[in-house]
């Protein structure tokens, strides 16, 4: 399908630097052919009038566990490993295919809705969550979460082959399968050896928990005598595409390893706080060079899916620990939430940004309401003034997805029958 979008206010990313510039996008068979003035030769099957609106690359969310919609506000105001322990893996090992698949399906009405157009997800039942994406027409990758403490069936190495080969590059290519051993306190060095061996023969990225709670560092270091990042550096696993949820406690040696071996830092900022964990060291984390993108966690850790909170959140919070007002400036956070999370997902070639070639990701938000004016700063806006509900137009693969805040791939009002009837007999269970 052809579509202009018309007289946007159209975000770039210009010699790494963030600018926004008046501009018409022109889209063919999913792709960007062109931005500026369109050719008088183009012929649009749809314009889209969007004239003082911005039109921004889809936002990326680089860590998440999307089926976990079904336990929003289930565990709240909880220590970290009561939370993790004592309610979350007793509750998900009752979670069946069909709440996966509607759990799924939740989250991604809200990732569309909020303008995120693809994310990174480690869940059970990879190839159900993969179904949802295909089904809804989000991008993103899948992965079983692999833990060698409580092998079975779905998740050790065969099956994450067999969905690898089922998925990965379906959907014209908007599904990706990566390899997601669960964290290394769950993990020997045996287990995390063979998912990095599986990720470099499969080639494609290894995605893990590191350093989330300072109870997990002081164990690595009590039984390896090491921090869980000097474990991961001196087993071999950062030799493959690492991404790296979390990273809440890592000494300056630590960031030394990830800068060297490349890996991709995903932050959480709301998580992280909600559990009581911290916050990530990021501003010493880019000063080193590590490519730090964003996520939101699970919706039962988060409690949403609102990559503009955390947007928001990492611009504020760097600020405020560090004392120093230039920490993480709005460009920063939304390059996080969009270049960078490109970066971290080895998708930088095909979407992040608005140019001619990349895939058409793209999202349009409305300036109109109170909260934009005056607009002396259209980027500043995104990072201390957008809202999900500003997000107007969904665009992904080519394909729109949500417009006037209209989904058009999903039925909204069956998805939240079903994720009742989930939840009730989840709850009956327990």
């Amino acid at each position: 399908m052809k579509i202009l979008i018309r007289g946007a206010n159209v975000l770039l990313f210009e010699n790494e630097e963030a600018v926004i510039k008046e501009a018409d996008i022109a889209i063919q068979d999913g792709r960007i052919k062109s931005v500026g003035s369109a050719s008088a030769d183009f012929s649009p099957e749809k314009t889209i009038d969007a004239k003082g609106m911005i039109a921004m690359p889809g936002l990326i969310n680089t860590h998440t566990h999307i089926p976990m919609s079904l336990l929003r506000n289930y565990a709240d105001d909880m220590a970290f490993w009561e939370w993790l322990q004592e309610k979350v893996w007793p509750i998900e090992a009752k979670m069946n295919e069909e709440d996966i698949y509607w759990g799924s399906m939740l989250s991604i009405s809200e990732l569309i809705m909020s303008g995120t157009t693809c994310f990174n997800d480690m869940y059970r039942f990879a190839d159900v969550v993969a179904k949802s994406m295909a089904d809804t027409g989000i991008r993103g990758a899948v992965s079983n979460t692999l833990f060698d403490m409580m092998r079975n069936e779905d998740r050790d190495f065969e099956r994450a082959i067999e969905i690898h080969r089922q998925w990965h590059g379906a959907s014209n290519g908007r599904i990706s399968t990566f390899i997601s051993p669960h964290a290394p306190y769950t993990c020997s060095d045996d287990y995390l050896k063979g998912a990095a061996e599986t990720a470099k023969r499969l080639g494609v990225p290894l995605h893990t928990h590191i350093s989330e709670s300072t109870r997990e560092v002081e164990e690595s270091i009590r039984d390896f005598g090491k921090s869980p990042v000097q474990r991961l550096y001196d087993i071999g696993l950062f030799d493959v595409h690492t991404m790296a949820a979390h990273c809440v406690h890592l000494s300056d040696d630590d960031m030394e390893m990830m800068s060297e071996k490349g890996v991709s830092v995903l932050n959480n900022p709301t998580s992280n706080l909600k559990l009581g964990n911290g916050f990530a060291p990021i501003s010493r984390l880019m000063e080193k060079g590590v490519n730090v993108s964003l996520g939101t966690d699970g919706a039962c850790s988060n409690n949403n899916q609102d990559m503009f909170e955390e947007i928001n959140l990492a611009a504020l919070i760097n600020k405020g620990v560090t004392g120093d007002p230039l920490a993480v400036p709005s460009k920063t956070a939304v390059k996080m939430a969009t270049i960078n999370g490109a970066k971290a997902m080895g998708l930088e070639k095909s979407i992040g940004s608005i140019e001619e070639g990349k895939k058409a990701d793209i999202i349009l938000i409305d300036t109109e309401e109170p909260h934009f004016y005056p607009k002396y700063n259209l980027i500043s806006s995104l990072s201390y003034c957008a809202k999900a509900s500003d997000v107007d137009t969904v665009i992904v693969d080519g394909k729109i997805l949500m417009e006037k805040r209209v989904l058009t791939t999903i039925d909204i009002e069956m998805v939240k029958s079903k994720v009742n009837d989930s939840v009730k007999r989840l709850m009956s269970s327990i």
